[in-house]
């Protein structure tokens, strides 16, 4: 089943954590002093914020996928959208790895599709030399 996702550049991490806690009457799954996530199943969404962004507000939205046969049905709908896809096979980013799949809306709006294999120790490792024709995003963010 796959869960809607929205990434939230936050400028204090704690104030945003508190907030979130109690809009969702929940705690988040993973806390960082970078990061949060919380995967909710009422509404049934992967909500993250993260201080790595530049600007304040939503950074990106996406679906994830609960297997990456799930994941390449997705990626072909990502195809007929005829819009440049920018693939990361094996990537550690938010603090798991995953394949991901990312795409831009007709008015800019950056969606991931992925699925997580693992969790890592790090934030991210930066490999997005070869995104700088898909998105503006500063070299050492690996989302968004």
């Amino acid at each position: 089943m796959k869960r809607f996702h929205v990434n939230l550049t936050v400028k204090d991490i704690d104030k945003s954590v508190a907030f979130y806690n109690e809009l969702f009457a929940a705690e988040p799954v993973i806390r960082k002093d970078d990061y949060a996530k919380w995967m909710l199943d009422d509404p049934f969404v992967n909500f993250s914020v993260s201080t790595k962004g530049t600007v304040a507000g939503v950074d990106h939205v996406g679906i994830e996928a609960s297997s990456e046969d799930e994941l390449a049905l997705i990626r072909e709908r990502l195809v007929k959208a005829d819009s440049p896809i920018f693939d990361q096979e094996a990537v550690n980013c938010c603090y798991a790895e995953s394949k991901k799949a990312w795409i831009r809306d007709p008015d800019g709006v950056a969606w991931e599709t992925f699925h997580t294999t693992g969790q890592t120790t790090n934030y991210g490792d930066g490999v997005t030399p070869e995104r700088a024709h898909f998105a503006e995003a500063p070299a050492e963010r690996c989302c968004g």
